[in-house]
């Protein structure tokens, strides 16, 4: 597959050959190309600049996979047929509207699409430790798979329908100001394949923004490992961890960067995977039908007329277009710097990484480190994915978290979706990240306003 990083490496190497007045308009240019000033609902829907026709034609095609519905296997079309037979969503915009993040429930109270139940076996680590193992780094449930599907095409009922009630919790700051947040407790009803191993765990995850996906995948592993402390030995309480996840494109294991979980080592798996669990789509990064053995309807089901629902071409395509969404520029306000410092000062950039400068030059500022940490057990999913504990989730990047709401209409934050403002993810911080969400509980009211402000703008 094409892809802009040959076209900015080329850039950068007949920067390498001029003097430094030449570089810096390269440089800018580099920036102009990747970064956007637009703020509203489509803040995150713009392709980076600088693209040649073959790569436009490309963007374009993967747009058109992204989000135009697929259907039920066989039909008349002949492109995007294959739709599960068991799935969540029948397009990728269902959980990424306008390319921005899930949200949890709806108006009703009920669950949303955008959030998934991931499914594994709970103390995996000691009941096998195998290739299965090796390959998705957790146990699937048995009868379940993965990952349930709330949906099912014609002839295969669905698997379950997850329901989520929440309890309020009470909260004080140090000024005395009160908050509440909320807790929440999940179930699956309407079990259409028998009961749940006694073992089986369930994990929300919530969809997360696709921007800046491509540039997070050109950060040099080098660069993300240097704040790797497992150990703790500058004893500052963070101990971030790689995540090693096995890739079938290289057939090895790499860093993991997606997911809360860093479960994903590129935007091509992790595009694949996401096709595979939310859509039932195969494709040759997962080239089996979603069902297990005790599905007998979904192992029935017709299947699309090409070997594959999503060939190697679509599916390079949708993740090129992933890839190439630009990234909006920080905004500006009041008292900036103040807020900046305010930030190290509680300790958030122990995680949130502010910077790193991409293998192609671009300058990036993600706030992460792209690394697990332990978020405390009332965060705790009880998953494991490879090297990632059931408490253990990667820090998600801030940078467009602000305009979560003016691009999806809605806005929630962690891993759930329990929070519903980036105010009350902060006050669910445990762990590691406990001494900073009590130092921002004993800021005053003003400085922790300059603090969201400041998170709103990255």
């Amino acid at each position: 597959m094409k892809t802009i990083l040959p076209m900015a490496l080329a850039a950068l190497l007949a920067a390498g050959c001029s003097d430094t007045a030449t570089e810096q308009p390269e440089r800018d240019t580099l920036a102009e190309n990747h970064y956007t000033q637009e703020s509203g609902k489509k803040a995150f829907s713009h392709a980076i600049g600088g693209m040649d026709g073959t790569q436009t034609d490309l963007f374009v095609l993967g747009k058109s996979f992204f989000r135009i519905p697929w259907v039920e296997a066989p039909s008349a079309t002949t492109a995007r047929d294959g739709l599960g037979p068991l799935f969540s969503a029948n397009t990728c915009k269902n959980c990424h509207p306008a390319n921005g993040a899930g949200t949890a429930v709806n108006e009703r109270g009920e669950i949303n699409r955008s959030l998934v139940m991931r499914l594994s076996l709970k103390h995996a680590e000691n009941i096998n430790n195998g290739l299965e193992m090796q390959n998705e780094g957790f146990l699937p449930e048995p009868h379940y798979g993965g990952q349930l599907s709330v949906n099912g095409i014609f002839s295969v009922p669905f698997e379950g329908k997850p329901e989520v009630t929440y309890k309020t919790v009470e909260g004080r700051y140090g000024d005395g100001e009160t908050f509440s947040l909320r807790a929440p407790a999940y179930r699956i009803d309407s079990l259409n394949y028998g009961p749940l191993h006694p073992q089986a765990n369930i994990a929300p995850h919530i969809a997360l923004a696709l921007i800046g996906l491509g540039a997070i995948e050109r950060i040099d592993a080098d660069d993300i490992l240097k704040h790797e402390d497992i150990n703790d030995s500058d004893n500052d309480g963070i101990s971030g961890k790689a995540n090693w996840v096995y890739s079938p494109e290289t057939k090895k294991m790499e860093l993991g960067r997606f997911t809360w979980k860093a479960s994903a080592p590129s935007v091509r798996y992790q595009t694949a995977n996401a096709m595979s669990n939310d859509m039932g789509l195969t494709t040759p990064l997962f080239p089996k039908e979603n069902c297990t053995e005790s599905q007998k309807e979904c192992n029935e089901a017709a299947s699309g007329r090409d070997p594959f629902d999503v060939p190697q071409g679509r599916l390079d395509a949708v993740a090129f277009y992933i890839s190439s969404l630009r990234i909006p520029k920080q905004r500006e306000m009041e008292n900036k710097e103040e807020a900046g410092e305010l930030f190290r000062r509680i300790g958030c950039t122990g995680c949130h990484v502010e910077s790193y400068t991409t293998a192609d030059g671009l300058h990036i500022s993600p706030y992460s480190d792209f690394l697990l940490h332990d978020m405390g057990e009332a965060l705790s999913d009880g998953h494991r994915n490879f090297r990632a504990g059931p408490n253990e989730f990667r820090t998600p990047p801030l940078w467009g978290a602000g305009l979560y709401k003016t691009v999806g209409g809605e806005a929630n934050y962690l891993h759930d979706g329990r929070a519903r403002s980036i105010e009350e993810a902060i006050l669910w911080h445990g762990g590691e990240a406990a001494p900073s969400r009590e130092a921002f509980k004993h800021l005053t009211k003003e400085e922790r306003a300059l603090l969201l402000a400041y998170i709103g703008v990255l």
